[in-house]
């Protein structure tokens, strides 16, 4: 099979035939085994396993990954992606910071004098900073927002890295990304908005991997993180956090027939959102999305968050933070939530009952449970523990899993994972 290398070379882009990595194998045509989660119900998710030999690349910086998705097309492709690949970067393949896209007299000195609360209040910003902060972030998007159309498969090669970029799988179906480790999906424009959570927050623009309106998609063995520029070490204006980075991986819009297996999540904030707000009824019937096998290693929330979607979670490791830790299981308005044999290792002073936040929730099922070595009954304790101040959660969730892997013990999960979840451990 001929595979077409796509990179600048000296300011043009050129074809270049390339021998076949050395792996192991290819997995570059591997497709969803039956059974294998929500996105295997029905056809099943292969992605762009048929592709001709003119759509599979080999790809090596942003030049080359843009031309290989082809404007978010639906023609069958495989997209390879060999070292590291930096969204922020121009068309000669120089980086681009933020002081780059900064446009209209924007800069964040005067962006935080102008709608500083002690004058400019609780209004929603306005005016030319907030205008000229629009157009930067424009900028910014025009460059690091990537669209990945129906029947596309992106995997890594050994070492594969993709940097800076948020990879938009749009009203696309039929998508596999596998073995890649994407990271710091940098904001250099995040808004203030004051009346957000009560005391304001910072809000920023991009998720490593969102799934908007889209179906059939297979996500396995990726690492996930803000690698590069840890929010833990930005500063704080207004008193919040000057948050950069959004989800690591959101499934939303009606997304549906999803499967996460294998993945790390590590060192950040809001790891995944299943759903867009309470109120989107449009979402009633799909999010369906199976996770596991996969590893929350410090991620303070979201793992995930889930609203309206019936969720199966399963054999997933997680690794609790000490510092700033808020839940891992989110249950939201109409969710279904089906946890199995998931195992918890906590590195501070956290009860059983701190594992899982409702809101307006009403159901959660609940079983094998690991929590520092230890079985535990979770939805009783919870129910026990927050009775003043939440509604009780029953366990029917209204379905039960029927596409899934062999179910572990939490224990063995709990040891496989640790070994095999992320990028470079295909077997």
């Amino acid at each position: 099979m001929r595979i077409r290398h796509i990179g600048a070379v000296v300011g043009v882009l050129g074809l270049l035939c390339v021998p076949a990595h050395a792996d192991a194998r290819d997995i570059s045509r591997d497709t969803l085994p039956v059974n294998d989660g929500w996105a295997s119900e029905g056809v099943g998710t292969t992605g762009g396993s048929a592709a001709d030999a003119e759509h599979v690349y080999v790809v090596t910086d942003r030049t080359g990954l843009v031309a290989a998705l082809d404007g978010g097309s639906a023609t069958p492709k495989i997209i390879k992606i060999a070292g590291t690949v930096d969204a922020n970067t121009d068309a000669d393949g120089d980086h681009l910071s933020c002081a780059d896209y900064a446009t209209g007299g924007y800069s964040l000195k005067a962006y935080l004098a102008a709608y500083d609360p002690r004058t400019w209040g609780s209004a929603k910003p306005s005016g030319p900073q907030e205008e000229a902060r629009q157009a930067s972030a424009a900028k910014q998007a025009e460059r690091v927002t990537l669209t990945v159309g129906s029947n596309t498969t992106i995997v890594g090669l050994e070492g594969a890295v993709l940097k800076g970029a948020n990879l938009q799988v749009k009203n696309a179906t039929n998508v596999v990304i596998r073995n890649l480790d994407s990271r710091d999906a940098y904001d250099c424009f995040p808004v203030w908005q004051p009346n957000t959570g009560g005391l304001g927050d910072w809000k920023t623009a991009y998720d490593n991997i969102w799934l908007t309106g889209s179906t059939h998609v297979w996500v396995d063995h990726v690492t996930l993180s803000d690698k590069g520029h840890p929010d833990e070490k930005e500063p704080t204006y207004f008193g919040r956090n000057h948050l950069r980075h959004d989800g690591l991986l959101d499934i939303t819009n009606g997304s549906d027939l999803v499967t996460v297996s294998w993945s790390r999540f590590s060192g950040h904030d809001k790891a995944m959102l299943i759903g867009n707000s309470d109120s989107a009824t449009g979402d009633r019937g799909r999010l369906r999305v199976t996770l596991h096998h996969n590893q929350f290693e410090s991620v303070v929330q979201r793992a995930p968050r889930v609203r309206f979607g019936q969720v199966h979670v399963y054999n997933n490791r997680y690794v609790v933070p000490g510092d700033d830790y808020r839940y891992s299981l989110g249950v939201s308005t109409e969710s279904g939530v089906y946890a199995q044999n998931n195992a918890f290792t906590t590195l501070g002073r956290i009860e059983v009952a701190d594992l899982v936040k409702s809101w307006n929730g009403t159901a959660l099922h609940d079983e094998g449970t690991l929590f520092n070595g230890f079985p535990v009954d979770l939805l009783p304790i919870y129910n026990a523990y927050n009775s003043g101040s939440e509604r009780d959660l029953t366990a029917d969730v209204g379905w039960t899993p029927t596409l899934h892997t062999k179910i572990d013990s939490a224990e063995a999960a709990d040891r496989e994972v640790a070994r095999g979840a992320g990028a470079g451990r295909i077997p």
